[in-house]
């Protein structure tokens, strides 16, 4: 399934996941109870994916610097993980699992985003919104897809939009 999405097929079925794999459609189903199933899975390789990216230690000394250093991270980390993102927002809004993936990504990018926030800028709200909104996956895939931008520009814009907040 992993490299049906990673191919460009947004929405692959079990019989194409049954077809990549060449094995029937009974043998997909006796390993992944049902398409939900092959989500949880594909959901377990994409947080592997983000670890290899936000485990690493920061190199700045200061929150400003770190907090730049995590654009980068996250500009990496969502270029990765677009083709599966994209792939289980469709399906997102009838899946429980996957609705509650997407809340707990949502969750874990703010949290990471505040660990690296001085105290100041965490209270104040307007500016807390704003970085999280602009450092979310939605606002990278808008500018990489819909706006077309390339991963650089993306990434510049990103830096110059917090960087006026910040400032």
């Amino acid at each position: 399934m992993l490299e049906i999405i990673q191919s460009g097929e947004v929405a692959p079925g079990a019989e194409q996941v049954a077809a990549r794999a060449d094995v029937g459609l009974r043998t997909v189903f006796r390993h992944f109870q049902d398409m939900d199933s092959l989500y949880r899975e594909m959901s377990v390789a994409i947080e592997a994916e983000l670890r290899t990216v936000v485990d690493r230690p920061f190199l700045s000394p200061d929150w400003r610097g770190r907090l730049f250093e995590l654009i980068e991270r996250r500009a990496e980390a969502f270029e990765r993980i677009a083709p599966f993102k994209r792939a289980s927002d469709v399906f997102r809004y009838r899946s429980k699992f996957l609705e509650a993936d997407t809340s707990k990504l949502v969750a874990t990018l703010r949290e990471i985003l505040k660990r690296h926030l001085p105290p100041e800028i965490i209270a104040d709200s307007v500016k807390l919104e704003a970085l999280d909104l602009l450092l979310s996956f939605e606002s990278w895939s808008r500018l990489r897809r819909e706006q077309g931008l390339s991963a650089a520009r993306a990434r510049e814009i990103l830096e110059a939009a917090v960087g006026r907040i910040i400032d």
